[in-house]
């Protein structure tokens, strides 16, 4: 990473017609070239070119989650949302040309098949007939974005958004947890018909543009859009199963023992988040304290992390406080331009803090050590295989957590793997709810709040609601803004924390060679999918046979003695 402000990078918004004069002089130098070198320098042209067009998308989309209140920001974002489908059809074009290119097995030895096998799915989700709603899907997505940033919430004389309300969640009090529940929920209560209105149109703009691409229901479209090579949607019905088979039992003597360890008859929703009498750890200082303490955890830590986070910390490349009209929620983001990632964030003083930082320092990290990748493509990976870097570092600095919580550590560990396994059954029932949406786009509201709650009742058999607003009638899902915003991506998560589990496991047996296989894995960025990667790593796929069984037997183990 060369030295480099964040404020200082800036990239001109391009015009389509710059744009598309470059592609064609690219499509020239492709059709000239007389021997293979003078071909891969016109790929390698087009790379750059794409390379350039992501950076400004990525800042683009950056600046308007860090103030969706800025005028500028939110004109440059619908600027950008309309002029995408008309990039897209360039570069489908491109690939498409370069997939039926007679030198198409000399480009493969090159460049390595998995970037044929991603445009090969990718130009299946694409076609100028779609242009409209592709802006209108965007539009739609912005609009519920600023909704949710634009929230405030009362609670207790004071005004709070959806990032900082959550807070209260892990607060001892009990009284407390219901009170800010309550608040919350009756926010999404009174903004229902925007939230259903919103979602009603996304499923029927989806379902319109898969149909006119051929596809028999969005479900098709939406595995085509994430570029899903090796598994199949029998293959992720299967892991479904087997965590509602393997995991929530466990899950629900979990929820027995917290209801004991709160002096509970049962556990309420508003109670999940807490774990023993005592509330959940906190971090022991402010931002820039938790600043302090990552770079000792990274030194010590090092592979490449050490100096990678001095590098993102003096180029200025987090966001990491909340605030009113930032948007909610957390992520990483790359400047493949300048080679440089960016975090993003809403602290709000929780140990998620520490856990969102770790996780998105994953994400950044990989994307760091592949930024020299041949191919844009292979910058990231496929999502479920960029979610295992991601959780597999949350568990892989388990070692170091006394510099956040002091004491506390021991407890934090305990109860960041009691939320993992807990999260397995959650993160299937929203992609089981995904899969019932879309095979049933015309559903009313309740229709959708119905599916909902049969989810729950499959996976998440232990949860109480009472007379929570919203969330009684099955309207949890409308905080899920995965649903809203990226579907059919939330299974990845469950896939790549059956993988982190297995770092988990590893790093006590062999500390030093899970740091190497981590590291490594890193570096291959996107050169393969995502089974290919996991075995690379020496893990089992999700999809093996008693993978499961074997991480929540040894997650059932580390409890017992905890």
């Amino acid at each position: 990473m060369t030295d480099i402000d964040f404020h200082a990078i800036e990239i001109e918004a391009p015009t389509y017609a710059e744009i598309s004069s470059a592609y064609r002089e690219i499509q020239n130098q492709l059709e000239s070239a007389t021997h293979l070198e003078q071909r891969y320098q016109a790929i390698q042209n087009w790379d750059q070119l794409r390379r350039n067009i992501e950076t400004w998308e990525c800042l683009t989309e950056l600046r308007f989650h860090q103030d969706t209140r800025n005028d500028a920001y939110k004109k440059a974002r619908e600027y950008c949302d309309a002029l995408r489908p008309k990039l897209m059809e360039l570069a489908v074009n491109m690939k498409r040309a370069l997939i039926e290119s007679p030198f198409r097995d000399d480009f493969e030895r090159h460049y390595g098949l998995q970037a044929f096998a991603i445009w090969q799915s990718e130009i299946m989700t694409y076609d100028p007939v779609i242009e409209l709603e592709m802006i209108q899907e965007a539009t739609l997505c912005a609009e519920y974005t600023e909704l949710l940033a634009g929230a405030e919430i009362e609670f207790r004389g004071e005004c709070f958004n959806l990032s900082e309300i959550v807070k209260f969640r892990e607060d001892p009090d009990r009284t407390t947890r219901l009170g800010a529940e309550q608040s919350r929920w009756s926010w999404y209560d009174r903004n229902r018909e925007r939230l259903d209105l919103i979602f009603d149109e996304l499923v029927k703009l989806r379902t319109i543009m898969a149909r006119k691409l051929g596809f028999h229901n969005f479900v098709e479209l939406g595995y085509r859009r994430m570029m899903r090579i090796d598994y199949h949607e029998a293959d992720v019905s299967e892991f479904r199963d087997a965590v509602r088979e393997t995991v929530v039992p466990l899950c629900e003597k979990i929820c027995q023992q917290q209801a004991e360890d709160l002096t509970l008859d049962r556990v309420a929703y508003w109670d999940e988040s807490i774990f023993d009498l005592g509330g959940n750890p906190k971090p022991l200082g402010d931002h820039g304290w938790l600043l302090k303490q990552a770079q000792e955890m990274f030194e010590q830590m090092g592979g490449g992390l050490d100096s990678f986070f001095r590098k993102m910390v003096s180029s200025d490349l987090m966001d990491l406080k909340g605030r009113d009209g930032k948007a909610g929620g957390g992520f990483c983001t790359a400047f493949p331009s300048y080679g440089v990632p960016f975090i993003f964030a809403n602290f709000n003083g929780t140990k998620g803090d520490v856990e969102v930082f770790t996780h998105e320092m994953g994400h950044a990290f990989q994307s760091y050590e592949s930024r020299e990748k041949p191919l844009l493509d292979y910058l990231w990976p496929t999502y479920e295989s960029c979610e295992i870097h991601s959780m597999s570092l949350e568990f892989l600095t388990w070692p170091y957590m006394e510099k956040f919580f002091g004491d506390d550590a021991t407890r934090f560990r305990r109860i960041h793997l009691i939320q993992s396994l807990l999260f397995l059954p959650y993160g299937v029932a929203i992609d089981h709810f995904q899969h019932l949406i879309y095979a049933e786009p015309s559903a009313k509201p309740a229709d959708r709040n119905a599916m909902w709650q049969e989810m729950e009742r499959m996976y998440l058999p232990w949860r109480e609601y009472d007379n929570l607003p919203h969330v009684a009638d099955g309207g949890l899902w409308q905080s899920q803004r995965h649903l809203y915003l990226s579907p059919f991506y939330y299974v990845d998560y469950t896939l790549a924390l059956t993988c982190a589990l297995q770092f988990w496991l590893r790093s006590d047996e062999d500390r030093a060679g899970a740091i190497r296989n981590y590291v490594a894995l890193c570096q291959r960025g996107g050169e393969a999918p995502f089974q290919e990667l996991v075995k690379s790593a020496g893990l089992k796929s999700p999809f093996e046979k008693n993978c499961l069984v074997d991480v929540v037997r040894s997650a059932e183990r580390f409890l017992d003695q905890a």
